[in-house]
């Protein structure tokens, strides 16, 4: 039975274990370091006027290279630097170069769109104006309408520029981007890549170029996946094939490098312009791996290797990126735009293209959650047939989409288990009319969560309403699996992603008003499925999914230490993987020996008095018998901590649980425990803990989205004393959730950080109180 001298054998002996240390990798703190610091090298070089000295046969260029670099790692729109860019920038005259004049464009865009929309349509008329209308070089720019000959480097800024544009409102005639795709896919090497003009060797920066190209070209060409015939809307057209992209993607991932620009010859040159191209090619074709490359996470560690310690500069070896201002721009632009956090993925569970038959439907929709959230983000495509639970974990919304059927192995189907458990998101939809994947979706809901069956979402539930209401003209059916702490998995009978296809930057213009209203309101739909899955917190690109500790019951060991889960009938293992988790934090702070496994006990099991502590949490109404509450008030009596919190703060919990303690002790109550106690302190080992942070969800009005406040106050923690030790601690706020890493905009509780702390100050206080 638990003692004080039971309590410091185990503390001593726990001490005495360490954890072995994890290999280092770059993280997403030190990427942030290295871009605060070439931004510090790129402001220290802009010149009074505002602009930086750049080459004179490109007025403005190096100019908007550096200021695009700077909005990109986040600088401040009214920044002094930005705000003296940009005066410079609308004061270079008329066109005349298309570097210069496409990196301007693209700044504008970046910046202030709507204040620059004239000198943007400018822009782009020039550059509609200077593309090569006729002969070899149909299709291609050159350096300006009076020199050069065509290239691919400057076809490729060119057609950033003017997508970019489009996204910012401006139309560009179909003509233009009709040329510009037919020059890419008959210029294209037999081997899937590219050079720098016809009949040049290929280079990695230039395939890079043509991919990016050929996506953007093929998004304002392509009929889509989902068409629009009168008022009616064709969903799962016959798919156009895209081999070209493919073909050069192929290419890429089996010359991949990061050290170098793939070419027999090229070597170095111009290494940091083919970042920024691999960088494009990742984000606008949803991958996070080429070939078997983790372009992002390659490049970070060696752009970190490579830049200047002193002075966070980075220098190439070969033509301008000599010029540290290039350089820098260039792995500022990597670095920050592949950063960008992922906020959904596409999941490929089938060889064909049954799971993708609305091909830009997710990229739309995450176009749409970053213009409502006013900020960049990013999706991806993951492989279930190849990825880990790491790898789904890495991703906070997995999106599943089929017609005819979904076959997993039970291997995979494990995997998506752990994701949801682990505290991932499964937002599913049956497309196209078909009936095969409906059935199949249903049947492996059952198999992999036989305790909580799909029920339609009612109106209340916030999903409908947690970024925009609805037009109830157009909702679809959504169907729900509450698992840990929320709502875990949500599926639609019916197609969405059809109508996110045929939302495309402003070409839905023509759509008649019934057909607009309809996208429209599945664009909601989307949303609001995505702002609930994720509270709008999303993961760091760099940052490893932490795994729930929990897996096979350790061995019993002498000098661990163990934590039991006290069942009840309240929902006493809602959350399974929060007490694994806290143990492994614990563990990990500590450097103790700890047995992470979610261990559970009822109160009559003898076994309660070999644990020192044990936790407790639930969101329900409960009530322990009169047996239960007299073991329990013993094992408290010999030296035990009894440690609960209310999911989501439930007060239907918290009433029971205090109801319950002034019952076992003859009518003593919780009391707060005064903040400067000992327990918020550094006294046991643990956290100084004098503010934490709550989230607060907003009571709204009907129509407001769902909002979570983030307040600092002082931990809450209640306890009861016998014969002046405290046996029974009680967070009123929600501690296990956040354990779980299951966001939900409607629990009130502690972030996962604050939440940790608190746990690891409450064990440490319990094992040396």
């Amino acid at each position: 039975m638990p003692s004080k001298n039971y309590l410091a054998v185990i503390l001593l002996l726990t001490i005495l274990g360490f954890v072995t240390p994890v290999g280092a990798e770059v993280t997403d703190a030190q990427v942030n370091t290295s871009i605060e610091a070439g931004i510090g090298f790129i402001k220290k070089h802009q010149k009074a006027n505002g602009g930086w000295a750049g080459h004179p046969g490109h007025p403005g260029g190096m100019t908007a290279l550096c200021t695009l670099a700077l909005l990109n790692a986040g600088v401040e729109l009214d920044s002094a630097e930005i705000r003296r860019a940009l005066d410079y920038l609308r004061s270079v005259g008329e066109p005349a170069m298309v570097y210069s004049t496409a990196l301007q464009t693209m700044v504008f865009c970046a910046a202030e769109p709507n204040k620059d929309r004239l000198l943007i349509s400018r822009n782009v008329q020039w550059l509609e104006r200077v593309q090569i209308k006729s002969g070899r070089r149909r299709g291609t720019w050159k350096y300006s309408d009076q020199r050069g000959g065509g290239d691919n480097s400057n076809t490729q800024f060119a057609m950033l520029a003017l997508h970019e544009a489009e996204r910012a409102g401006i139309k560009v005639n179909q003509s233009t981007w009709e040329a510009a795709l037919e020059h890419w896919l008959q210029s294209q090497h037999d081997s899937g890549a590219w050079g720098y003009r016809d009949g040049e060797p290929a280079t990695g920066s230039m395939t890079c170029a043509g991919i990016a190209s050929v996506v953007i070209a093929l998004g304002k060409m392509s009929q889509g996946d989902a068409r629009v015939i009168g008022d009616r809307v064709e969903c799962c057209a016959e798919q156009e094939q895209h081999a070209a992209m493919e073909r050069a993607l192929q290419w890429l991932g089996a010359r991949f490098s990061v050290s170098r620009n793939p070419n027999p010859v090229a070597g170095r040159a111009w290494l940091y312009y083919y970042l920024y191209g691999v960088e494009r090619v990742g984000r606008l074709t949803g991958r996070r791996f080429i070939g078997r490359h983790d372009w992002f996470r390659e490049g970070s560690e060696f752009l970190l290797g490579q830049q200047d310690r002193f002075s966070g500069y980075w220098r190439g070896e070969t033509a301008a990126e000599q010029n540290a201002l290039v350089a820098t721009s260039f792995a500022l632009l990597f670095l920050s735009k592949g950063r960008r956090p992922v906020v959904i993925s596409k999941l490929k569970h089938e060889p064909g293209n049954d799971w993708d038959r609305h091909r830009e439907g997710v990229q739309n929709l995450t176009r749409r959650v970053e213009q409502r959230w006013r900020r960049d983000l990013s999706w991806q495509t993951i492989d279930v047939r190849a990825a880990t639970v790491e790898d789904l974990l890495a991703t906070p919304v997995l999106f599943l989409s089929g017609s005819d059927t979904l076959a997993l192995t039970p291997e995979r189907e494990e995997d998506l288990r752990q994701y949801v458990n682990q505290g991932g998101f499964i937002f599913a939809e049956a497309c196209c009319g078909g009936t095969g994947f409906d059935r199949a979706f249903r049947s492996l809901m059952k198999r992999l969560f036989p305790d909580n069956t799909l029920r339609l979402l009612p109106a209340d539930h916030p999903i409908w309403y947690a970024e925009e209401k609805v037009d109830p003209k157009y909702l679809r059916p959504l169907y729900g699996i509450d698992a840990c702490c929320r709502t875990s998995v949500v599926y639609c009978p019916q197609d969405l992603s059809c109508y996110w296809e045929l939302s495309r930057g402003g070409r839905e213009d023509g759509y008649p008003k019934k057909v607009r209203e309809e996208i429209e309101a599945c664009l909601r739909i989307g949303e609001n499925v995505i702002t609930y899955a994720t509270n709008r917190e999303l993961k760091n690109k760099l940052d490893r999914p932490q795994m729930s500790s929990q897996g096979a019951a350790d061995e019993p060991t002498r000098g661990v230490l163990y934590v039991a889960k006290l069942m009840h009938n309240g929902g006493g293992d809602d959350a399974p993987n929060a007490l694994p988790n806290m143990l492994g934090f614990l563990r990990s702070h500590a450097q103790m020996r700890v047995g992470v496994e979610n261990r559970l006990i009822t109160v009559s099991d003898p076994a309660i008095f070999e644990y020192p502590l044990l936790y407790m949490h639930g969101r329900r109404a409960f009530r322990f018998s009169p047996a239960d509450r007299e073991t329990l008030a013993t094992y408290l009596r010999r030296g035990g901590l009894l440690f609960a919190d209310a999911i989501c703060a439930s007060p239907e919990f918290s009433d029971s649980f205090r109801r319950e303690m002034e019952t076992i002790f003859s009518g003593q109550s919780l009391q707060r425990v005064a903040p400067e106690h000992p327990l918020f302190s550094r006294e046991y080992r643990g956290f100084e803990l004098p503010s934490v942070s709550l989230r607060d969800p907003q009571v709204r009005r009907a129509g407001e989205p769902l909002r979570t406040n983030l307040r600092r106050i002082s931990p809450l923690l209640e306890g009861l004393e016998l014969d002046g030790r405290l046996v029974v601690l009680f967070s009123p706020y929600d501690v296990s959730c956040a354990m779980e890493n299951s966001h939900s905009l409607e629990c009130k509780g502690y972030v996962k950080e604050d939440a940790a702390r608190i746990v690891v100050n409450v064990i440490l206080f319990a094992l040396q109180q």
